[in-house]
């Protein structure tokens, strides 16, 4: 990338950015996030993710185990939760 093209990094800055954490065995924290446009952006891209975390689990999702994708805004402030909880009923 060019220094100018650098310098005009800081006009996008009204982007917002979206981070998307993930809680299964362990925290998983995005640090870098994700600049899309809007919540409902963020809330697609969430349900998205969801999707093909919990398909790639293969199996490694237990009974009494709950797993969850938190998405913040870039300061840290909670917007959505997708939460996945397995129970054993018998």
């Amino acid at each position: 990338m060019a220094h100018g093209s650098e310098q005009a990094l800081p006009a996008l800055k009204g982007t917002p950015t979206w981070r998307v954490n993930v809680y299964h065995e362990r925290a998983e924290l995005d640090e870098e996030g994700e600049e899309l446009p809007d919540v409902q952006a963020a809330w697609r891209e969430a349900t998205v993710t969801a999707g093909q975390i919990i398909q790639d689990l293969d199996g490694g999702l237990s009974p009494g185990q709950d797993w969850r994708l938190e998405v913040t805004d870039e300061f840290a402030n909670p917007l959505y939760v997708i939460y996945v909880s397995a129970n054993r009923l018998i």
